[in-house]
């Protein structure tokens, strides 16, 4: 009997290996659960960049195509999904 796969890891501080993770979903738009304010999304990864102060992730939602930004210092938490 297989093993279940293990659950992504969740970062919940913007440490090199969490901004890797980001990094590496942007390129390859992977999906990635984000919780900001207490509301969680699922979005699919477009790039990450520098705005103005802040790094910023842009991610689409995938059921409308709308476009969201979120500073990464606003981010409670954050998993890349696979």
């Amino acid at each position: 009997m297989p093993s279940p796969a293990s659950p992504p890891p969740e970062y919940r501080s913007l440490t090199p290996e969490a901004l890797d993770a980001l990094e590496r979903a942007a390129r390859e738009h992977l999906r990635v659960a984000l919780r900001r304010r207490g509301t969680e999304y699922v979005v699919v990864a477009e790039r990450l960049e520098t705005s103005e102060r802040d790094d910023v992730l842009a991610g689409r939602l995938p059921m409308t195509g709308e476009l969201i930004t979120f500073r990464l210092r606003d981010l409670e938490s954050f998993a890349v999904l696979p």
